[in-house]
């Protein structure tokens, strides 16, 4: 199977393009994702816990909690690039534009159509922002640095991970079957998506 061709990396634009392209679909992804209420991505369990305490919107607390992770690069030597500052203050005002757009589903049928786009639409993002070769994320950049200090990647993610879901969960953010799909189907449906948007160095 063919690949669908994409602009060339070396360029700017291009790069700029799959960069923003990529946060804005991963912010409707989350948008998606939290209106389906059939469960949150681990760190937007976190996220939404945080905005049902303080009444601070989603994409607002997606803005803070990337700022305030980002410190934690100091001791793991991390260093930012364009796309992490990105990342930080354009993801969260995607997810809110999306969480305000997007009608909330009527039928279960529309709940899960939701969360399965949902899915494919942030498998599809990761690829698109991380392809632009402008920066990890600040989440990503922690577990980035976790792994320099000798944790395998499974550990790195599965303590992060397990440890936002249970704070947002005891927050009142809404964890259910959509976590767990999430947590199971993401990295194989990115995966799938490299065969037509291949990472840099990837055959």
């Amino acid at each position: 199977m063919s690949e669908i061709s994409l602009p060339s990396l070396g360029s700017l634009p291009s790069r700029l393009l799959r960069l923003y392209g990529g946060l804005a679909l991963y912010g409707t992804g989350i948008g998606l994702q939290v209106e389906s209420a059939l469960g949150n991505d681990p760190w937007d369990v976190f996220h939404q816990g945080l905005a049902v305490r303080t009444g601070l919107s989603i994409g607002t607390w997606i803005i803070l909690v990337g700022a305030l992770v980002m410190l934690l690069w100091i001791p793991l030597r991390q260093k930012p690039g364009i796309g992490t500052i990105s990342n930080i203050i354009f993801l969260g005002l995607f997810a809110d534009a999306a969480i305000y757009l997007l009608p909330s589903p009527g039928h279960w049928t529309v709940a899960w159509a939701y969360l399965l786009s949902a899915i494919v639409a942030v498998a599809l993002a990761t690829l698109l922002y991380i392809g632009a070769g402008m920066g990890p994320g600040p989440r990503d950049g922690v577990m980035t640095g976790l792994i320099r200090l000798g944790l395998s990647v499974r550990l790195a993610r599965f303590l992060i991970e397990i440890s936002v879901v249970a704070i947002g969960w005891l927050l009142g953010g809404t964890v259910g079957v959509g976590t767990l799909l999430f947590a199971v189907a993401i990295g194989p449906i990115t995966q799938v998506f490299t065969r037509w948007f291949p990472l840099p160095g990837q055959h």
